[in-house]
């Protein structure tokens, strides 16, 4: 946390030669971007027991992360000539903390007006949506948690975690490395 790498970027591209379970696309037709908030949400690790026989964890979304990386989102969207960003959430069901982020998000998007479509969707059905038509994405927008399950989801359709690269952004450093590290005594 001290470099602030707020930002986790996951390309989720098909390559050549590949073995992937999407065997009848093309490399120009898997060509996305999932973008995680990498500082709150359930991994900021905020937990503890409730008596003997009950854990609790705390989920923190703020406006100001959330707002945040959905900039960040639009505007590696209009850096990078894609057409749309896609918020991913469960505001369903948790109104008030997955509610702010997709709010946060939608609040990002009206600057981005005309320039970036944006949509939003549940992320049970976001992931059902990846594993259909992944063609339909371009940008993906999620708070910590969704995004590591999903980028995890979309390095599986494209050939595992062993081919899926990973970006932690931040203002003052960057670190780039394989989704899950190099895992050297398996190379």
């Amino acid at each position: 946390f001290s470099l602030d790498q707020y930002i986790n970027l996951r390309p989720v591209k098909l390559y050549p030669g590949v073995d992937t379970p999407l065997k009848d696309k093309g490399p120009a037709d898997i060509n996305f971007d999932v973008i995680r908030e990498n500082t709150e949400d359930l991994y900021a690790g905020i937990e503890h027991m409730v008596g003997r026989d009950a854990a609790e964890s705390i989920k923190i979304i703020t406006r100001y992360a959330s707002e945040r990386i959905a900039r960040f989102a639009f505007e590696y969207a209009v850096a990078n000539g894609r057409h749309k960003v896609t918020a991913v959430h469960k505001a369903n069901i948790m109104k008030l903390s997955d509610g702010l982020f997709l709010e946060s998000c939608r609040t990002v998007a009206a600057d981005y007006e005309g320039r970036i479509e944006f949509e939003d969707r549940i992320v049970d059905n976001m992931c059902m949506q990846l594993v259909q038509k992944p063609e339909m994405y371009d940008v993906l927008v999620l708070p910590n948690l969704y995004g590591d399950i999903v980028s995890d989801l979309c390095a599986g359709l494209v050939g595992g975690l062993g081919v899926a690269p990973g970006a932690n952004i931040g203002t003052e450093a960057a670190v780039f490395e394989p989704v899950h590290g190099s895992a050297p005594k398996y190379a």
